[in-house]
């Protein structure tokens, strides 16, 4: 039987993005070419992973052992911080290429905003010329907060295709979120489970997976795909993975998406954007 096909989500380039994709954060390299090959055979086609995972070389593995064709594929990397910089940024971006084994990627994505180093705006144009050149399809940021995208539109006629934030019930990002949607700009949830921990012990959440006879985890991914969210779960676990893929078959209600709108704390899991440099 084939896997269900995954809803995508138009960007403002033109390009599309499955709404569901697959993360390796915190993935040993090795262990990142099967926890991708098991990803792809459960049917996730988007693959998300960021140079400073060190796993560039073992995603590559599993897309050049996968028989999925590289057309039906579409493949996240991101720029580290150290990198940013006109430059520093087209050198990290072939190295990254190299190790990924692929001609171009998908989507390219600075990492974080890196305030104090003061570079995402040369950054920035290294990205466009990568598009321009064919080398990525669509640019986009990760971890910029309202003021850093403010500041890239004022310098940019090119306004990032997505935005890549924490972002689970306990941290609900309103204000981001809004501020993307008004420029045309996809949000993307990295930690879309909140680690896990105890958000995945909340009652609420428990008592809506019991309604529908899923997971806590089910019900979190439902909640981020209804409300239009690009989301990329991770996990290393065969059957977890084939779990959070199993998210089509049924709907919140809209009482169901208020009471997990009702659990936001404001509370971060991951590093600050304005103090990570």
């Amino acid at each position: 039987m084939s896997p269900t096909p995954v809803p995508t989500l138009t960007l403002n380039d033109g390009a599309e993005i499955p709404q569901l994709g697959f993360g390796v954060f915190q993935v040993e390299n090795d262990d990142a070419t099967t926890a991708v090959a098991s990803a792809l055979e459960a049917g996730y086609r988007s693959i998300d992973t960021a140079a400073v995972y060190g796993n560039e070389a073992g995603v590559g593995r599993a897309l050049a052992q996968s028989d999925v064709p590289r057309d039906e594929l579409f493949v996240t990397t991101k720029l580290w911080n150290t990198e940013q910089g006109y430059d520093s940024t087209l050198a990290a971006f072939e190295e990254s290429l190299r190790k990924l084994g692929l001609d171009y990627v998908d989507m390219y994505l600075i990492h974080w905003p890196a305030p104090a180093r003061d570079r995402y705006l040369d950054t920035w144009r290294a990205f466009e010329k990568l598009r321009a050149d064919g080398r990525v399809r669509t640019i986009g940021v990760s971890n910029f907060q309202t003021d850093h995208t403010a500041r890239l539109a004022e310098h940019s006629d090119v306004v990032p295709a997505v935005n890549q934030i924490e972002l689970h019930p306990y941290l609900q990002q309103r204000k981001v979120r809004e501020f993307d949607a008004s420029h045309g700009i996809r949000t993307e949830a990295w930690s879309p489970l909140g680690k896990g921990g105890d958000l995945l012990k909340d009652p609420v959440l428990g008592k809506v997976a019991k309604a529908h006879g899923k997971s806590t985890a089910q019900v979190v991914l439902r909640w981020h795909l209804q409300l239009g969210n690009i989301v990329i779960p991770k996990s290393v676990t065969p059957s977890r993975i084939r779990e959070n893929f199993d998210v089509f078959d049924f709907e919140l209600s809209a009482e169901e998406t208020t009471a997990i709108d009702g659990l936001d704390r404001g509370r971060r899991m991951g590093p600050d954007p304005d103090e990570t440099n």
